[in-house]
């Protein structure tokens, strides 16, 4: 971890410096999967700051509920209950946790109102580090799949095969489908319905709330041209990427999509992983990459084990590529697995912009 650039965990109006975890080992027992790995450091303050939080008053001192989905309990509760012991030895609280298999609100009780948002400030820190854990079900996306934009790909990929014919490791089962063509605002964990919904009027509220006063109804023209890959060595490379032509039009873009994930961390339903989104489209990756018969490459330990390829000669032919010009004009609350009729990923919720 650079010590200069801690990882940043935002908890409504609360900032956190989040040290970083030990790898869990997932051939762990089933006892160790209560295990919650919260041994280390979180970087907490128990102070209460503005946080905007219902605590009830009761006859017995102080409540408080929190909504969370119940595959985080388990992680609440740790190992043989140790977790849950802790928090409330720590706060002074009593921590209510609806049975296996039960949902419904965990419940904070007690009898000073500092210890009960101390209890669910930590709860909170928990579920967070458990979400990261988790794989993620859904993410934003903005279409980059127009008519036109598909044929410049198309005209691109069979350039490509024909002039890089032999060059190791590059074949069409490596390039994206051209109608999955995206730029990827951020990830999301959603565990439950309600977590969808609420993602969903994160969403709709991102139009009125940050993408009008930006971009003030006019339209989003960006420019896709260049290649760029994600490693240091262009003989070994597993992504190859198109870029976004510099100008105002990519800062807007770009002050949208970044205000969109600060909304959305804000919430608690995704981790920011980096002071800015990295604006890109994917369009080879050697995770997509078959076998001759076209089934997906073995699975290593649960991994895919990827084979890179050498995009030398590749980026010297085709490394300013033109793609053209395209109007953004939606963006969606995209699921992980699951195809639309028109070949997208499957839509749980869009805004259409400007």
């Amino acid at each position: 971890m650079d010590v200069l650039r801690p990882q940043i965990i935002r908890i409504g109006d609360r900032c956190y410096r989040k040290n970083p975890t030990l790898e869990r080992d997932i051939t762990a027992d089933e006892e160790d999967e209560y295990d919650d790995g919260n041994s280390q450091d979180f970087g907490y303050c128990d102070e209460v700051c503005d946080l905007k939080t219902s605590v009830e008053e009761t006859d017995g001192g102080f409540q408080l509920k929190l909504e969370i989905p119940s595959t985080f309990f388990k992680h609440i509760i740790g190992r043989k209950a140790e977790t849950k012991r802790r928090l409330e030895t720590e706060t002074r609280t009593q921590i209510r946790i609806p049975k296996n298999g039960q949902e419904g609100p965990i419940v904070i009780q007690g009898h000073d109102r500092k210890g009960v948002i101390s209890a669910k400030t930590r709860i909170d820190l928990i579920v967070d580090g458990a979400r990261q854990r988790e794989p993620f079900t859904h993410f934003l996306s903005i279409p980059i799949n127009s008519s036109k934009m598909q044929e410049s790909f198309a005209e691109f990929r069979t350039d490509v095969l024909r002039e890089c014919d032999g060059e190791r490791g590059i074949d069409s089962s490596i390039f994206q489908k051209l109608q999955k063509l995206h730029l990827t605002i951020g990830i999301l964990a959603l565990m439950d319905d309600k977590e969808v919904h609420n993602a969903e009027q994160l969403l709709n509220e991102c139009k009125e709330d940050l993408i009008e006063p930006i971009l003030k109804s006019e339209p989003l023209l960006i420019h896709l041209r260049g290649l760029e890959y994600m490693n240091d060595d262009p003989r070994a490379v597993d992504v190859m990427y198109a870029k976004i032509d510099p100008g105002e039009n990519l800062d807007k873009l770009q002050m949208v999509v970044d205000r969109i994930v600060d909304k959305f961390t804000s919430a608690g339903v995704m981790t920011q992983e980096y002071d800015r989104v990295k604006l890109h489209v994917t369009i080879m990756n050697t995770l997509f990459r078959r076998d001759p018969t076209g089934a997906p490459m073995q699975k290593q330990k649960g991994k895919v084990e990827r084979e890179s390829f050498d995009a030398y000669n590749l980026i010297k032919r085709f490394g300013n590529y033109d793609f053209g010009e395209y109007c953004v004009d939606k963006i969606h609350l995209s699921q992980k697995h699951g195809t639309a009729c028109d070949g997208y990923y499957f839509c749980t919720s869009s805004i259409n912009i400007p």
